[in-house]
């Protein structure tokens, strides 16, 4: 197999597995993964669903269209501890019967939860790291099935990369924020609001979201933004956007976006420049915040800037 192919990063829909299997530890699963597509496939390469013995499941390989056919071999696989391959298309005579008429092909490897398969260890070590704010390598060998930590240059490798959960750090507690923070939940990131202004920063306006009243340069080193994160500035406030950009630029942050219109954000670039940051990292800043989708009114600015947010953090990094 081309091991490029296979070079891939983690989806943050991988996180009710991980949940689930948390839920499950200590009895019989398998585990599939999407290790090849082709043309318009349903899920992305990297993509799991967790299948308990007992026939439930988290998570998905396909958006629904071979999960039938998944669980039935699923059940074989921990049953007889051996890792199988599928692999489903409209060529196949049974594209239509597992229900993948959409013009794509994919493969799918289905592994027991074992030493042999899926190592439980791997289900901590991916957990730890990603808590910690990094990233892992999973290498799985496809003519033994066996998964490890690491990467290789091997061939009949496949290489799934685990990131970071993601994060939307947003600064300036106001409307397009409360709404913004809606957005992020439902996309699976956690949102942060950093606001030194306490009439502003309220759980009721942002519930569900971890709340910061500190100095938005302070707030947003402390927090360390990295490939996953995304920093946006919505205050309209120089005191607290400028020194939040400033801090953002400063990290490895994914997506840096301030809102204003184009000539806010020539003056806004003149100030960062007068205090020291330089055009590479000025650059970065994404200014209109977000895709332009002609938005008016708070929610759908926030969708706009969803939406740019998304495909940023959508891009490979390494």
């Amino acid at each position: 197999m081309d091991l490029e192919l296979h070079r891939i990063g983690g989806t943050s829909d991988n996180d009710a597995v991980f949940r689930a299997y948390r839920r499950w530890a200590g009895t019989p699963m398998a585990i599939a993964t999407v290790i090849s597509t082709w043309g318009s496939a349903p899920r992305p390469r990297g993509s799991h669903m967790l299948i308990h013995a007992e026939g439930s499941m988290e998570g998905s390989v396909s958006g629904g269209c071979v999960e039938n056919d998944v669980l039935s071999a699923a059940a074989e696989v921990i049953t007889s501890g051996q890792t199988v391959a599928r692999r489903y298309g409209v060529t196949d005579n049974s594209a239509w019967e597992v229900g993948l008429p959409c013009g794509g092909n994919i493969e799918i490897l289905i592994q027991p939860v074992s030493e042999a398969g899926f190592a439980p260890v791997l289900f901590d070590a991916i957990d730890n790291a990603r808590t910690a704010g990094q990233s892992i390598a999973i290498q799985t060998d496809l003519n033994t099935g066996r998964s490890t930590i690491g990467e290789t240059n091997e061939e009949n490798v496949f290489l799934n990369y685990y990131l970071p959960p993601r994060r939307l750090i947003v600064v300036g507690a106001v409307q397009i924020a409360q709404a913004l923070t809606g957005f992020a939940q439902t996309l699976g990131l956690r949102p942060i609001i950093i606001d030194p202004r306490a009439r502003f920063l309220t759980e009721e306006r942002f519930p569900g979201a971890t709340l910061d009243g500190r100095w938005p340069d302070e707030a947003i080193t402390s927090l360390r933004p990295n490939m996953a994160s995304a920093v946006v500035t919505l205050s309209h406030d120089t005191k607290i956007d400028d020194p939040a950009l400033i801090a953002a630029v400063a990290a490895p942050t994914g997506y840096v976006a301030a809102l204003g219109s184009r000539r806010s954000h020539a003056a806004r670039l003149e100030r960062l420049r007068n205090a020291g940051v330089d055009e590479m990292a000025l650059a970065r800043i994404e200014s209109p915040a977000g895709i332009d989708i002609h938005a008016i009114g708070a929610a759908e600015i926030a969708l706009s800037i969803a939406a740019g947010m998304v495909r940023a953090l959508g891009q490979p990094k390494k």
